[in-house]
This record gives C-alpha cells, structure tokens and sequence, in this order.
C-alpha cells in the first residue's frame, strides 16, 4: 500500500492495491502497517461508522475535543465523493488550510485524519457509501463542527452540485468564530497526544 502526507499536517492519503479477476474484486482499504509507517503508532478502533448520502450531500466540518479526540480512517465503498480534511488546530503552522481527495470505487483510495483536524465530505453521486473507522467512540458532548460553507475557507465544492446540508451543519459557526468562542482543539495539545500515541507504541 501507498501512501502520502497530504498539505494539512497529521493527515495521510492511502492507496491500496487491487485485485481484480473474473469473479470481481479484491481490496483492503486499511492495512495497519501502512498506518504505522505513516504515522508512528497503531489506530485503536473504538467505533465504526456508515453513511450512506445523495448527490450534493455536504457532511461535516467536524472535529472533537483533544484530548482524547477522534482519529478517523474513512474509504468510500460505494459511489464516489470528494473528502476534504481541514486544519482547525490554534497554533498550527497549517491553521485554516484544507486539502482534498477524491474517494471512490476505481482507486480505493483512503484518508487519515488525525485527532483535531476537521473532515468533511461531498457525496459526488446519488447512494455514495463513506466507511470510516473511529479511535474513540461518538461523544456528543465533545463533538463539534465549523459550516462548510464558510466563505474564508472556500472549500472545493463543485459548483455544478446543489448543496444539501444539514440544519445543524448549516447552522455551525465560522472558524473565526469558533476560534472566538474558544471551541477549537489547540496544536500543542493536539501534538502532545499524538506524541504520547508513539511513546505508548515504542
């Protein structure tokens, strides 16, 4: 399996290879020692999620509270969508910078995101499927979200899409703002976490 650093530090793009014959196709979009080249230690799996999203569905920007945050390993099963992972850590050198990858059934590519950083998606067909892998279970009450819509962010949703958002994505804050309320994970605490994820490897 391949990988790469995306622009946004602490998030990786994955391609696995595929093996296809007559009956169909074989693929394993998460292989843990890819991950451990990547990023120096495991991903523990508290949780796994499954959406299922129409065309123009927009989801997220979402992020968690760190620690203990939320690592997520995502790959689309079905359909195509484009992912978009932005850097919503205080202090961080990429601070409100994004980076993007297109998820679909020709290259199975895949996506880490690391604790702290936002993640959002578009699906780019009707009964787009996105898998994701979480380190820690849902906790609403440390969950949060800045609009995707945000106009200084400029995310790269296609314009050809009508965009479908939830009331409570819609409804989320600027990142300036959540910056002014205080609601976004900061780069120091965010490091220090990954940093005790290798020691606890080693």
């Amino acid at each position: 399996m391949q990988f790469r650093p995306l622009k946004v530090a602490d998030a990786y793009e994955f391609t696995p290879r595929a093996f296809p014959d007559e009956r169909g196709l074989f693929v394993a979009p998460f292989q843990e020692e890819a991950l451990l080249s990547a990023t120096g230690h495991p991903m523990r799996v508290g949780q796994t999620n499954h959406s299922v999203s129409r065309r123009g569905t927009i989801r997220g920007v979402h992020f968690a509270d760190v620690p203990p945050g939320q690592a997520k390993y995502v790959y689309c099963p079905a359909g195509s969508l484009l992912d978009v992972i932005v850097d919503v850590r205080t202090g961080s050198p990429t601070f409100g910078q994004w980076d993007s990858v297109l998820l679909d059934v020709k290259d199975f590519r895949a996506v880490y995101v690391a604790e702290g950083l936002g993640h959002a998606f578009v699906a780019l067909e009707d009964n787009t499927a996105m898998a994701y892998l979480c380190s820690e279970p849902y906790n609403p009450s440390g969950e949060h979200g800045i609009s995707p819509l945000d106009p200084a962010l400029d995310l790269p949703w296609p314009a050809e899409l009508t965009p479908i958002v939830s009331e409570k994505d819609r409804s989320a804050p600027t990142l300036a703002e959540a910056a002014a309320q205080g609601l976004l994970p900061s780069y120091a605490d965010c490091t220090a976490y990954y940093e005790k994820l290798r020691s606890a490897h080693r």
